[in-house]
C-alpha cells in the first residue's frame, strides 16, 4: 500500500472524520502514536491502515485492498 492509497482508503472508509482520525487518534498498536506520526516515522502505510481499522472496528472484509483505484480498461 502506498501513502496515497492509505489516504484514499481512510477517506473512503471514514469520510469527513478521516483528517481528524489520522491526526488525532492515538493508536496503541503503533506505540501510542497517531497515524500521521507513524507515517512520518516511516511505518508502512499498510501497517498504519490495519492499526487504524482495528482501533475503529472496521470489518475485515473492508480492510483488504482498500484505497486502490479501479483498474483501467
Amino acid at each position: 500500500m502506498r501513502r496515497s492509497e492509505f489516504h484514499r482508503a481512510v477517506e473512503e472508509e471514514f469520510g469527513s472524520r478521516s483528517g481528524a482520525l489520522v491526526s488525532d487518534l492515538v493508536l496503541t498498536a503503533l506505540g501510542d502514536r497517531t497515524a500521521a506520526e507513524a507515517l512520518d516515522l516511516g511505518v508502512a502505510p499498510r501497517e498504519v491502515w490495519l492499526a487504524l481499522c482495528a482501533e475503529m472496528d472496521v470489518p475485515p472484509a473492508r480492510r483488504h485492498g482498500a484505497g486502490r483505484l479501479e483498474p483501467r480498461r
